[in-house]
């Protein structure tokens, strides 16, 4: 077996648009393909032994033990492989039950889909998973359990926190979309300019002057006390003269901790002479130079945490420790702990493994203990000196035996400070009494305090302690998301685009937009090329200036990674032809349909589908969109418009010259089709097409009849606004178009417009595209021959495995089929045909240049225009 490919989709796709996670992988089971499970001696039961968690699968047969029957009956290995990828990413810790396994039309290559929660752990999976069968065939040996270590690694490598992960699924659950900036916590909820950021729990929101005071321990406790808040007593040092006198000044037992330090690292506690406070010191400095000594306060560790300054949880932590029980060492004890089925590698479980370290072994040493002293039974030995549930501690839920003096002093402290989101540490014997009558004392306050002890305590009740951070971030009424209107089709789609992107632009929005051509902010281009992937569609929603997204979504993006947005507002989709058919299993153009449609099922669902009435594959699927639909059409009369008409239904139509919303019989217009500039007087239906779908998309969204005709009436084409879509450069004798059409459709659009164009010799330059199908370039020759008088062929810059012999071979009988006595010549370089075509231009002449390298022809094509009008002295 060999994989071709693994690819990971990140959004809405053609497998499903709920799952946007899904690894698909196409594998080539060469002789496998042979070998169904039944035909291979001993495989259920060999996979049984090792797998034997697979019983849980009841694939098609619905029941417990459905996937081993279909093995026993006989399923072929790809199956088998979507099987395995799912399972050993649910023992890492990582559910997963979707999987799709499909052949494509190649013969014993399959498309292996399966869900996945960390990207780098489901390729992971996908390799391994083939491995794994490899190694089931063969009967040889396979080390299970460090395949899952090693995903269980990966996943605790690129996670998000479980706090960071927690505000996401918050957010998640109350449709906020988010991104990952980075590879770190730092995450993006909602698009634009109505985004919100956060990483790990600091947010957007978070003062740095409160964070900087939160991590100076001496100035929090200062600024605490002042406030009459209790601390414990003590001093910063620097060296060990000062730690003598502040401990002759407080006495022992002491803590001893870094200025600068967190998460309890360098801290010692409970210190109770100077040899251990001297060791303590050297241990902090490792960390931080300045070091603070405090008098030890006894009781328990509890954390109240406060966000936007409401109490709303409370914890009693516990470092990691073992009971003994008289019989049992220490090692053994801990290994006893760690088989808590609540316990687990990272932060895959509510608690984490207990794992032996130098802080341990300290601790133990100060007990005169090793790992193999045995406890007395009922004998508490704690393992860690910090509290922490990274190292092994637990929690205890007091959220609700917190007394009201203590809550309004914990949400004093938090303004104080100034943090949105605080962590406080308190030492008491309880917080049921106001500290002032337990004698305990605020120990710390942290910016960034972690939420893991809240949300999963290791008993007691669990706070959704996520959702007041949502709440703070997003009040009710604040919107999250910005206006999206995704553009899709096989021509038309960038103009459409920019159409659309115009009339935001021009009725007061900040839009931007993707195209073929790139990146836009307003009409600023950020990037240049092809943009019309998720990667592109990202890139506008994380600008935070973004008002309004129009986003050109092209069929490879979707086909690559899915869709760069999880919805839509409304989708466009201008229209379904042949192109780049014979690519990625896309064969004909109901597979084309499949995708463009991805599109369209993202839209919500009181958005809307606005589509082309005068295309027959469009109109296959209008019964089958989650949202409602428009239609537009050239057409007032289309059978699927009079349809609308009846029932009362919005569409968009081009009649007796005008540009018309529909409502059942109501017409409004929005303006005669020839008065707007990129119509080119009315003589280019195809771009009153485009016209049509973005006036319909723009009245659908809101915006009125008249500021989309002004805008309209604005959006003047050319070289620089609307690069490779029908620009015509005017000279004294001849004039030059350039167009970016490049398959049958966008011929056939260029002949329809050249049937209204005086001229005394059409001259067409053109070329066949290596990724297109042999009938579809022929094709493209034939309609070349009926529009042009004279052909120049020159040769595509993408070949992509083809000969320029092949290519230009096809064109030339597709020339030849189109009935009519048409010259020909070739010449490869596309500057060099378009200086020929120019000068054997006569009086009258049309030249068109189809081309795929749209800047240099018109970077040629505006130098002949400058020196002829300097020629000319008009310049």
């Amino acid at each position: 077996m060999k994989i071709e490919k693994i690819q990971a989709l990140r959004g809405p796709n053609i497998w499903s648009i709920r799952r946007k996670k899904l690894i698909q992988m196409r594998l080539d089971l060469e002789e496998m393909e042979n070998f169904p499970t039944n035909k291979i001696e001993g495989f259920r039961e060999r996979i049984e032994e090792l797998l034997p968690s697979l019983i849980t699968h009841r694939c098609s047969e619905g029941v417990r033990g459905g996937f081993f029957h279909r093995i026993e009956t006989g399923t072929w290995m790809g199956h088998v492989i979507e099987h395995i990828a799912l399972e050993i990413q649910t023992l890492a810790g990582m559910d997963t039950g979707f999987g799709r396994t499909r052949e494509t039309k190649t013969p014993g290559v399959y498309n292996v889909v399966f869900d996945y929660i960390e990207e780098n752990a489901g390729i992971y999976a996908a390799e391994q998973s083939v491995a794994i069968a490899v190694a089931l065939i063969e009967n040889k040996e396979y080390d299970i359990n460090a395949c899952i270590q090693k995903l269980k690694e990966i996943r605790e490598r690129v996670r998000l926190g479980p706090s960071t992960g927690s505000i996401v699924e918050e957010a998640v659950s109350r449709k906020i979309p988010w991104i990952r900036l980075g590879n770190n916590s730092l995450v993006q909820l909602g698009y634009g300019v109505n985004q919100e950021r956060f990483q790990a729990t600091i947010t957007g929101k978070t003062s740095s002057i409160a964070v900087d005071i939160a991590c100076n321990k001496e100035l929090t406790k200062r600024m605490l006390h002042d406030a009459a808040i209790p601390v414990p007593m003590g001093d910063l040092i620097m060296d060990e003269g000062g730690l003598k006198n502040v401990v002759k000044k407080i006495g022992f037992p002491v803590v001893i901790k870094p200025l600068d330090g967190n998460h309890g690292k360098g801290s010692s506690i409970n210190v109770n002479d100077i040899e251990a406070a001297l060791i303590g010191l050297e241990h902090a400095q490792k960390y931080s130079k300045k070091v603070i000594v405090e008098k030890y306060i006894t009781g328990y560790d509890f954390r109240v945490l406060v966000i936007n300054n409401k109490m709303v949880a409370a914890a009693r932590r516990v470092p990691a420790h073992v009971v003994g029980d008289g019989e049992c060492n220490l090692q053994q004890l801990i290994d006893k702990e760690n088989e808590d089925p609540r316990r687990g590698y990272g932060h895959e479980n509510v608690l984490t493994d207990i794992n032996v370290d130098k802080d341990t072994l300290e601790l133990l040493d100060k007990l005169h203990y090793t790992l193999e002293t045995v406890p007395q039974k009922g004998e508490v030995v704690y393992l860690k000196s910090t509290a922490n549930l990274s190292t092994g501690g637990t929690s205890i839920d007091v959220t609700d035996m917190v007394h009201p003096e203590n809550i309004t002093m914990a949400e004093r402290i938090s303004k104080i400070i100034g943090l949105d989101v605080c962590g406080i540490d308190i030492m008491a014997e309880n917080l049921t009494q106001p500290l002032k009558e337990s004698g305990g004392a605020i120990i710390e306050v942290n910016a960034a305090p972690g939420f893991r002890m809240h949300l999963a305590p290791s008993e007691g009740l669990p706070r959704n302690v996520a959702a007041p951070v949502v709440d703070m971030l997003y009040p009710p009424g604040k919107p999250f998301t910005i206006p999206i209107i995704a553009v899709t089709g096989t021509n038309g789609k960038t103009t459409t685009t920019r159409l659309i992107a115009h009339i935001v632009k021009s009725n007061g929005y900040r839009v931007g937009f993707t195209t073929s051509d790139g990146i836009y902010i307003q009409n600023t281009m950020l990037t240049k090329g092809d943009t019309t992937g998720p990667i592109s569609a990202e890139f506008i929603l994380k600008d935070p200036t973004v008002e309004f997204a129009v986003l050109e979504t092209a069929r490879g993006g979707i086909l690559r990674s899915g869709l760069g947005f999880g919805q839509c507002d409304i989708g466009v989709l201008t229209n379904i032809k042949e192109d780049h058919l014979g690519m990625n299993d896309i064969h004909n153009l109901k597979d084309l349909t499949r995708v463009k449609r991805v599109v369209l099922d993202s839209v919500k669902k009181n958005g809307w589908s606005v589509m082309n009435a005068d295309d027959e594959y469009s109109m296959r699927i209008i019964n089958d969109l989650p949202s409602q639909v428009a239609l537009f059409s050239l057409d007032e009369n289309n059978e699927y418009i009079k349809k609308f008409a009846k029932e009362g239904r919005t569409t968009c139509v081009y009649e007796e010259g005008f540009v018309t919303i529909k409502k059942g019989d109501w017409k409004i217009r929005i303006g005669k089709a020839k008065d707007f500039p990129i119509t080119m007087e009315g003589k280019a239906k195809f771009m009153i097409a485009n016209i049509l779908a973005a006036s319909l998309a723009c009245y659908l969204y809101g915006f009125g009849i008249e500021d989309i005709s002004n805008s309209l009436r604005t959006f003047i084409p050319s070289a620089q606004l609307t690069p490779g879509r029908l620009n015509v450069f005017k000279f004294k004798n001849f004039k030059v178009l350039i167009d970016f059409a490049h398959n049958p459709a966008g011929y056939e659009a260029i002949e329809d417009y050249l049937k209204n164009v005086e001229s005394t010799k059409k001259i067409g330059i053109i070329s066949g595209v290596g990724d297109r199908r042999d009938e579809d370039i022929k094709l493209c020759g034939t309609i070349a021959g009926r529009m042009f008088d004279y052909i120049i062929i020159r040769n595509e810059k993408h070949l992509r495995g083809r000969t320029e012999e092949e290519i230009n071979g096809l064109i030339i009988d597709g020339i030849q089929a189109s009935g009519r006595d048409v010259s020909y010549e070739i010449i490869p370089k596309e500057i060099e045909a378009l200086k020929h075509a120019m000068s054997m231009a006569e009086e009258g002449t049309f030249i068109t240049a189809l081309s795929d390298v749209i800047s240099n022809a018109i970077d040629l094509v505006q130098d002949y225009q400058a020196r002829e009008l300097l020629e000319d002295g008009k310049i």
